[in-house]
């Protein structure tokens, strides 16, 4: 059994936006993917982005940290 924590949220301010993924990232050194390198692996991972769906436009990704700890 896995505890699992799933987040989106938007933040007018770049910096709070970063405030929270800097935190994550220091998290993700305690959490784990399920079945790496299987067919129905569950990578844990973060995602920093700059939204624009308020514009009418696609998300732009800034940022992407996986959690993985077998060797592929």
């Amino acid at each position: 059994m896995k505890y699992r924590v799933r987040l989106d949220l938007s933040f007018d301010a770049e910096a709070d936006a970063q405030s929270l993924m800097n935190y994550a990232k220091v998290l993700a050194s305690k959490a784990v993917s399920l079945n790496e390198g299987t067919a129905n692996e569950e990578i844990s991972f973060c995602d920093l982005e700059i939204c624009r769906h308020d514009e009418g436009l696609p998300c732009e990704k800034l940022e992407r940290v996986e959690v993985r700890k077998a060797a592929l």
